[in-house]
């Protein structure tokens, strides 16, 4: 897209819902909203959301806590909700004809799980996702740690893109065949969501970055401060890293902390050129700043994979655009399969580690995603990398990763370019 085509609304900072408490029982209702998209005075954006905004209310909820949601389906089209990257029980997963059936208009579903690791996480629709996630079906859930790290400021950041019509409506063209088949819904609008518009300088402040978008990758640059990367998809990481050339495919998160020294941008890379995304403002300065470095998030006890004893197999990623023949039956394929078999990929034992070779062997990237569980990305010479729950892998390259199966059920597994999925690039897998 060229300047003239992507039209950055990026001059205010645009505020998510008020935070709240998970108050036992939530309630989320589903319904048709009017969401500020361009700046006044353009018109509104009808679209969907939940408790009357898109993004939905933000969940906070502290580590081990319950989560109860009375879930009312207020629109006009059956829904359900995912609660991504939470290792919850199966029946709560939010997958219809998986783990749940669709929940009808009109009619109400009643999710309760606990919520056994703290980090950066999020909730959206599973029924037509590639609908409506881009309709507005989506919210944060932050999971507190016990002893949080010493920040002035905890801000989530939501990055989303929105293909809009000169009117401020969205562009009615969903599902349509270019999308499925190359990289998915690409919007001509991208903002970030902050849940403050304003820090002092010297603040030192935790930022929540939250992908929502359906398709796009965001590249993403951030100015105004110091910092380091602590966690990925809501896991520490065990040493911070500084936060250079940032990559969140559609679903991943990445939880920064930043020593503020001026506005706080977020800027868009494109091959094209750069965009601005949005900007938490400076008012005034902290008297006291906090001086000590930043130090790793509270480690997360995860279970220990055995790397010896793995199974060892292998997801191809097959179809699209420019992507040559496969033996599936629509546009994307893993192993020559298109969309859910009627039995499982593969059957684990409770607690078994499998190591899995991710290869695309297609002309766009996929970020895989697997529910109910995190995964170690495989770094070089079989190094245990980042812990994630959504893995990018680029065009032409493979990627292995290294999960313990430790969560009973039958967990989806997925391309989170929703358009994908939608058109063959899925599959489920069960734990004994």
């Amino acid at each position: 897209m060229n300047r003239r085509e992507f039209l950055m609304a990026s001059t205010a900072a645009v505020l998510l819902p008020t935070p709240g408490r998970a108050a036992a029982p939530l309630r989320l209702k589903a319904e048709p909203v009017n969401a500020r998209i361009l700046p006044e005075p353009k018109n509104l954006t009808p679209m969907l959301g939940f408790n009357g905004s898109t993004p939905g209310p933000e969940i906070r909820v502290p580590q081990r806590e319950r989560v109860s949601v009375f879930f009312e389906n207020g629109s006009e089209r059956r829904s359900a909700i995912h609660w991504h990257g939470i290792h919850l029980d199966n029946a709560m997963d939010g997958v219809p004809n998986l783990t749940q059936a669709a929940v009808e208009p009109d009619e109400t579903f009643h999710y309760a799980f606990d919520v056994p690791y703290a980090g950066t996480y999020w909730y959206h629709a599973h029924h037509r996702s590639w609908e409506q996630v881009a309709r507005g079906l989506y919210g944060p859930l932050i999971v507190e740690e016990p002893d949080p790290p010493a920040v002035d400021r905890d801000i989530t950041v939501v990055l989303d893109d929105w293909r809009l019509e000169r009117n401020g409506s969205l562009h009615e063209s969903f599902g349509n065949r270019h999308d499925f088949s190359h990289g998915g819904r690409m919007g001509n609008v991208a903002r970030a969501l902050f849940s403050r518009d304003t820090v002092r300088r010297g603040d030192r402040i935790r930022l929540r970055l939250i992908n929502a978008a359906t398709a796009r990758i965001f590249a993403v640059s951030i100015d105004g401060g110091n910092g380091k990367v602590v966690a990925h998809d809501g896991m520490p990481l065990a040493e911070p890293v500084p936060p250079d050339d940032l990559l969140l495919a559609p679903a991943q998160r990445t939880d920064v902390i930043l020593d503020v020294t001026g506005p706080v941008s977020f800027t868009l890379r494109t091959r094209q050129s750069s965009y601005g995304l949005g900007t938490i403002a400076v008012s005034g300065s902290n008297p006291a700043p906090i001086d000590t470095p930043i130090r790793p998030l509270p480690p997360a006890q995860v279970p220990v994979p055995d790397p010896n004893g793995a199974a060892r197999l292998t997801l191809v990623m097959q179809g699209g655009a420019m992507g040559g023949h496969h033996g599936g039956s629509d546009f994307w394929a893993f192993n020559d399969r298109s969309g859910m078999p009627e039995a499982p990929w593969y059957r684990f034992s409770r607690g078994e580690t499998a190591r899995i070779t991710l290869r695309n062997d297609t002309a766009f990237p996929h970020g895989i995603h697997l529910h109910g569980h995190h995964f170690h990305e495989i770094g070089d010479h079989g190094a245990l990398g980042h812990y994630r729950d959504t893995t990018l892998v680029d065009p032409r390259q493979s990627r292995d990763i290294l999960c313990v199966f430790d969560n009973p059920g039958k967990w989806l597994l997925h391309c989170h370019t929703l358009a994908h999925q939608a058109s063959g690039m899925k599959t489920w897998v069960e734990v004994a």
